[in-house]
């Protein structure tokens, strides 16, 4: 899971480079905010639960979702990218939500077109935002979205 999370990381500041014009700090390092999630993932998600898409090779998507009373936060959603296209990330979104009976939010790049359709496809709607980080758009799907089936 460490791996997975690094990656995806690592994948998110080279894109901020390019999209957000970003300052480039070298992509070997990893901003110390998210170190941590991929030094201890056990202890920054232990409120969370984790869930891995799998193949023969291994792991190849991860998906972590916090369940706190009704509501649910999407705080990490990844798919390896030579396997996108087959429905990993979708397969991923399904099995958070069917965890969740209220409310569930989260959090995505606006450049990341294909994951803001797959969220909307979802039922996800944007919101005001609730991070000032520049680029950055939030997504609620409210509690009386008709479950997936």
């Amino acid at each position: 899971m460490s791996e997975l999370v690094r990656t995806y990381l690592l994948q998110t500041e080279a894109e901020k480079l390019e999209y957000a014009e970003a300052s480039p700090a070298g992509l070997a390092a990893l901003p110390p905010s998210y170190e941590r999630e991929v030094a201890d993932p056990v202890a920054a998600y232990a409120d969370c639960t984790t869930l891995l898409a799998m193949t023969e090779q291994g792991p190849v998507g991860v998906v972590i979702v916090r369940v706190d009373g009704g509501e649910a936060e999407i705080k990490r959603l990844w798919a390896d990218p030579n396997l996108r296209g087959r429905g990993l990330g979708s397969a991923l979104l399904d099995a958070a939500l069917a965890l969740t009976t209220g409310r569930v939010r989260l959090s995505v790049w606006e450049w990341r077109a294909p994951a803001i359709r797959l969220y909307e496809s979802r039922g996800f709607e944007r919101v005001a935002s609730w991070d000032d980080r520049e680029g950055l758009i939030c997504m609620e799907r409210p509690a009386e979205t008709l479950p997936l089936r």
